[in-house]
């Protein structure tokens, strides 16, 4: 399984679950056996699978800073039980196909993921807080990859993009191939509270007029704003890198774009208190060239066709298929 399948998997099925939720066969739910949220042709999907899933998503979620109303839990509950039930549907249909993964490409994906862990032991710790067993895993593993097979097979080696397309898609889209003005600037911050009385303000400014003094007689700016500076790009002599504009606080981005390169500002006054800007260099709008783009550009445009068949696929697939839900709204 090369990174490539990966990239064509995980971008189809994390996809579908809102164009299934519109499926007929949705209509009637039936009382849960113990421990099943579903059925598919047959096939159990267990509520462990499903709890399993849940707080993957949902911790996911939290590390993106979203947090979930209880009608938005519901509707991602619904979401992941559908994504499950596409799961077993396509591998359902890579079986039909004969596909047969590999037991060593199962065993080097597994030794790729232990890898990601300092000792065997964290990674078997994170299995364990996953409530997932080295069997279960390597289960996964084996479907995934089997899924992969035939999606690559079924789908991605018949379908191409041509020039033309990609060229049609880069001229009716040009705002997306514009890249923004870019500056990269150091400072020097002296920090004061916004709520801070006037004396702890006149304190700050006068501290900074001094360094602004010393820089005006030719002191070299890297090496004051590892001395003075206050902020934590101090240890690299107060250098931002690059940045666009509506990355920085208003004043600050205002007064950087302002600058040319080699120029310094005045004292510049922000939430956080008071700076001396440096910029060091600047870059001017441009756009990025279609050669420079055309590769990347066909690869997101045949996995968008592959994605569209896919969804289509499925949807027959569900239209045929025994499919039985129950609720999950009492679980996870």
């Amino acid at each position: 399984m090369g990174a490539k399948q990966s990239r064509w998997f995980w971008a189809i099925v994390t996809v579908l679950a809102p164009v299934l939720l519109t499926s007929p066969a949705l209509a009637g739910e039936k009382k849960a056996p113990e421990g099943n949220v579903a059925v598919v042709n047959g096939s159990v999907i267990t509520r462990a699978d499903f709890d399993r899933e849940m707080r993957r998503v949902q911790q996911r979620l939290l590390g993106m800073g979203k947090v979930l109303s209880d009608s938005q839990l519901s509707e991602i509950k619904k979401q992941v039980l559908e994504d499950l039930i596409t799961r077993e549907l396509l591998y359902q249909e890579s079986q039909k196909q004969g596909i047969i993964v590999d037991e060593a490409a199962i065993n080097e994906q597994l030794k790729k993921l232990e890898e990601r862990f300092p000792s065997e032991a964290e990674f078997k710790s994170a299995l364990s807080k996953a409530d997932l067993s080295e069997a279960t895993l390597r289960s996964q593993l084996q479907r995934g990859m089997a899924i992969q097979q035939f999606i690559d097979k079924q789908f991605v080696q018949k379908i191409t993009v041509s020039g033309g397309e990609s060229k049609t898609y880069y001229d009716s889209h040009p705002d997306l191939f514009k890249q923004p003005e870019e500056v990269r600037a150091s400072h020097i911050l002296i920090k004061v509270d916004p709520g801070a009385d006037e004396s702890r303000k006149v304190e700050a400014r006068k501290k900074l007029e001094k360094i602004q003094k010393r820089l005006q007689k030719g002191e070299d700016f890297a090496a004051l704003a590892k001395e003075f500076s206050e902020g934590p790009s101090s240890v690299k002599g107060g250098d931002l890198g690059y940045f666009r504009r509506g990355q920085m606080v208003k004043p600050f981005e205002e007064a950087a774009f302002a600058l040319g390169p080699g120029e310094m500002s005045d004292i510049v006054e922000t939430e956080f208190g008071y700076h001396l800007i440096k910029v060091i260099d600047k870059k001017p709008g441009t756009t990025i060239a279609y050669k420079d783009v055309k590769d990347r550009l066909e690869g997101y445009l045949k996995q968008e066709k592959v994605r569209g068949e896919v969804t289509l696929y499925v949807e027959k697939l569900k239209d045929k298929a025994k499919v039985e839900r129950f609720p999950v709204d009492d679980s996870s």
